[in-house]
């Protein structure tokens, strides 16, 4: 029996002449006209390392993530130099802490001893950058030094940020990341650098960090001892323009390059960050975005190693030209 024979289209209809699809057809040309493109080089990995264990701790809530031993440190740092990723952001856990948070500029901390092994391992290979904040350090948690009265100083605090960026550099670190969004954090750490003859140690200022209720599992990662919250120096999440601000603050004392953290929620932030300064824009795929996905995809709810990239190369399409992802040697594996 056969079939009957296709109707006719009506006369009325008009088949499309310009048909956008025909670039979608195949995976060859959906790669050639592709408008944003993934590169091993623009993925930062952050790195957490902890004084006195003797093996790598798992992060409970990152699952992949470690608290790493420096001998574990060094080997992740070359996986992901092997792998192509454009630099590392180091991340420190004192094995003591107290209130003005002095292991972050003692030359012997686990952070500046830290960088100086990451230098020696990779330093010629990639960019060996390190966070710059006392969060880590503080037996409050909060990122600056207090007042009596529970109050952050910004002042106190700067001349702490100075000395950190000095021991930072001394250690070797190649870029510095003030992350504290203290006012005038950038100008008083570039004096500190400029004046002890670091004058080619760069600056990744944390320009727009938002509080944030994204940072959680990292919390757990740096061991934090915060009580109550940041939203006194960091960004209110409600806020654009203020966060253009900052950023053009930022550049105005000195920064190399800009970042605007989280990234996911923010990429509106990001696109007028690219949009308005001339330097480098970063964003940062936070701690709480990455367990999202990796809990999402446990339960089968998303295909994961999709949504990854396609998390990140929405970030790049947004304007940022370097991610934090904690994916950064997984992804750059697999990249073409």
């Amino acid at each position: 029996m056969t079939s009957p024979p296709s109707p006719t289209p009506p006369e009325s209809v008009i088949r499309p002449r310009i048909r956008p699809r025909r670039l979608r057809r195949t995976a060859p040309l959906r790669r050639l006209v592709a408008e944003t493109r993934l590169s091993a080089a623009d993925l930062v990995l952050p790195l957490f390392v902890k004084e006195g264990v003797s093996a790598p701790v798992p992060v409970g809530s990152m699952p992949g993530v470690l608290q790493h031993t420096r001998d574990s440190l060094r080997k992740a740092a070359r996986e992901a130099v092997e792998a192509g990723v454009g630099g590392l952001m180091l991340f420190a856990v004192p094995a003591t802490k107290d209130p003005i948070g002095r292991a972050a500029t003692d030359p012997d901390g686990i952070l500046n001893v830290a960088v100086a092994d990451l230098v020696a391992e990779v330093g010629d290979a990639t960019i060996v950058m390190a966070d710059l904040c006392l969060d880590e350090f503080t037996d409050h948690g909060h990122c600056g030094v207090l007042t009596d009265d529970g109050h952050v100083d910004n002042d106190a605090t700067l001349d702490h940020y100075a000395r950190m960026a000095v021991a930072l550099a001394e250690a070797g670190a190649h870029m510095v990341g003030p992350s504290g969004m203290m006012d005038g954090q950038v100008a008083a750490i570039r004096a500190a650098l400029d004046a002890a003859g670091h004058t080619d140690v760069s600056i990744l200022a944390y320009a727009a960090k938002y509080a944030s209720a994204f940072y959680g599992p990292f919390r757990e990662a740096v061991d934090s001892s915060l009580t109550g919250d940041r939203k006194t120096y960091q960004m209110d999440p409600a806020n654009t323009a203020e966060a253009l601000r900052e950023i053009r603050l930022d550049v105005a004392e000195g920064a190399d390059i800009v970042m605007v953290k989280p990234a996911m929620a923010y990429l509106d932030v990001v696109r007028r960050a690219a949009e308005t300064v001339e330097v480098p824009v970063a964003a940062y795929q936070v701690s709480g975005e990455y367990a999202m996905i990796e809990a999402a995809a446990a339960n089968g709810w998303i295909e994961r190693d999709r949504a990854v990239t396609e998390t990140l190369t929405c970030i790049r399409r947004a304007g940022a030209s370097i991610v934090l992802t904690y994916w950064a040697t997984e992804v750059a594996r697999r990249l073409p």
